[in-house]
């Protein structure tokens, strides 16, 4: 870039400064009083009343802080200035996050054999049975298992005729061969009761039934009658549903909330009258760099088996902190490096003052240094005070006679009707929102309630499909709201899921104009998706 080119965007860079400066000073000077500025009086010289007891009304100020702003009355009504006190509250934290339904890795069993031999009759004979332990899955042939029989019940006759015998080594090396044939049977799977069984026949059993080690429902079957099998072959694979696992992903910023055995609760669509309850069983030791979340495990009691493995959740884990000082997240200004309130120190002075911040519920944000119980901050218009503020500090009294005398005009010319020229001080009506994207295979369709958004509170809603049209329900969503303008810095608000894909959050929207509302959607196995929408704002704008 050459000089010349260097010297014009510098010119460019002090007017567009300059026009700035001016709209946002003049909007709360020309929405201001003569009469209510300290010290001034609406006298009819030409210097506007500007005389010594204007001065020494001025001198007032000297005591406050860098920083600090007075807004007169007339104005903080006009732009809505609202404080609530600093307090100690309860501090409820809720994490969200969507869990998937999987089985208890603990309590999967797999059905095999530890000798070779033929199928030949299957009583459990499909995927999805469900079987109790002990209970018979089918009948095996094998020649070693009769050959282990009969010496088994030659063992026995052998004790029997030398049970009376005066040499106790003959006795004893008897006993010895009941007890290794009986231990092989037990190694081969047969329970004590198929041994007593053929100990009361007295003659081996061709065929003996396998019976299921646990209970369950049957994942995986290859025992097939006239099948031969060899030891290790997996028969049949079981998983006992009575405990359910849930698996969800948690936030960086959220991993200190979640703790073991933390109670837990999820809802799922199919059951939209119930909520199940469990516990946390086990946080992940590692981090997943790709949606930068933290695994976590939860157990969840399955008695009626209406939680089946695959099935989608929303699971909250509840964080109770105990009592806190806090202040409505409203309140709080955070420019990515550091955060700050505005005390409200009482006849419209207000102080920007820094803050150190912890937890975080829906309503509340705890601070940890900065501000004492009984403070009051201010939560709404609090952006247009850090622009006045940071333009206050700038200019010092300069800057404030400047705005005063651009008052005058500003005043001047509306009652002369001159105001449609200024830029940004034209009030306009809200304008429909209902704007659909079509980002990473995923349609994105933003709306607001009220459809034509005003200044103040509404609804910010997001409509979520995928490339087929069907809804996506396991997302999160968090709606990122600012105004492209100095000072004014970004909200965010974390949508919930409501119905077939749609995720809502309310949304302060503080005065009309433009709006720049940004999408940031997380979904499992895939990339984040940040999509920008703009919105018109009615109620007049800066």
């Amino acid at each position: 870039m050459n000089n010349d080119t260097s010297k014009k965007w510098l010119l460019v860079g002090v007017a567009a400064a300059g026009v700035v400066a001016g709209v946002v000073g003049g909007y709360f000077a020309a929405h201001v009083g003569m009469s209510d500025m300290p010290g001034m009086t609406t006298g009819k010289g030409d210097v506007k009343g500007m005389d010594m007891k204007a001065m020494q009304g001025m001198e007032g100020m000297k005591g406050m802080q860098p920083g600090a702003v007075v807004i007169p009355a007339v104005t903080r009504q006009l732009i809505g200035v609202r404080s609530a006190p600093v307090t100690y509250a309860p501090l409820a934290q809720e994490v969200r996050a969507v869990g998937t339904v999987e089985y208890d890795e603990r309590k999967l069993t797999k059905v095999n054999l530890r000798v070779s031999g033929w199928i030949e009759q299957v009583f459990v004979n499909a995927i999805g049975q469900s079987v109790r332990a002990g209970q018979p899955l089918l009948t095996l042939y094998s020649p070693d298992l009769l050959a282990t029989q009969d010496e088994y019940l030659l063992a026995v006759k052998a004790q029997a005729q030398l049970e009376g015998s005066p040499v106790a080594e003959a006795r004893q090396q008897a006993a010895a061969l009941v007890s290794s044939a009986r231990e092989r049977l037990r190694l081969w799977n047969l329970t004590d009761e198929q041994i007593a069984v053929i100990e009361r026949r007295g003659k081996a059993e061709r065929v003996l039934a396998v019976y299921a080690p646990s209970s369950g429902i049957v994942l995986k079957r290859q025992a097939l009658p006239g099948n031969y099998v060899e030891p290790g072959t997996t028969l049949y694979e079981l998983a006992d549903l009575s405990t359910v696992w849930i698996n969800g992903d948690i936030y960086e910023s959220e991993i200190p909330s979640v703790k073991l055995n933390q109670p837990a609760k999820v809802t799922f669509e199919a059951y939209p009258s119930e909520t199940f309850r469990g516990k946390v069983a086990y946080i992940y030791p590692y981090l997943n760099e790709a949606t930068r979340t933290v695994r976590v495990r939860m157990e969840f009691p399955n008695p009626h088996l209406k939680l089946k493995p695959g099935m989608y959740g929303n699971v909250v884990l509840g964080v109770d902190a105990g009592r806190r000082l806090v202040v409505p997240k409203e309140a709080v200004l955070d420019s990515g490096l550091r955060q700050l309130v505005f005390l409200d120190l009482g006849q419209g002075v207000y102080q920007p003052y820094p803050v150190k911040l912890g937890r975080r519920s829906q309503e509340y944000v705890e601070v940890l240094e900065g501000v004492k119980e009984g403070d009051r901050v201010v939560t709404s218009a609090n952006f247009l005070l850090d622009a006045e503020s940071k333009l206050a500090s700038a200019g010092g009294m300069q800057a404030m006679m400047g705005q005063i005398g651009m008052a005058d005009w500003q005043m001047r010319g509306a009652h002369e009707a001159k105001m449609e020229g200024m830029p940004g001080m034209k009030s306009e009506p809200g304008k429909p929102v209902s704007e659909t994207r079509q980002v990473s295979g995923f349609s994105l369709t933003l709306s607001t309630v009220p459809d034509k958004p005003k200044a103040g509170e509404n609804v910010l809603r997001l409509k979520l499909a995928d490339q087929a049209g069907k809804p996506v329900t396991n997302a999160q969503v968090v709606f990122a709201y600012t105004m492209p303008m100095p000072g004014m810095m970004e909200s965010k608000a974390k949508a919930t899921h409501t119905k077939d894909g749609i995720y809502e959050a309310k949304a302060l929207l503080g005065m009309g104009g433009t709006w720049v509302v940004t999408a940031n959607v997380t979904l499992p196995n895939f990339p984040p998706i940040s999509e920008k929408f703009q919105i018109t704002v009615g109620g007049g704008g800066m």
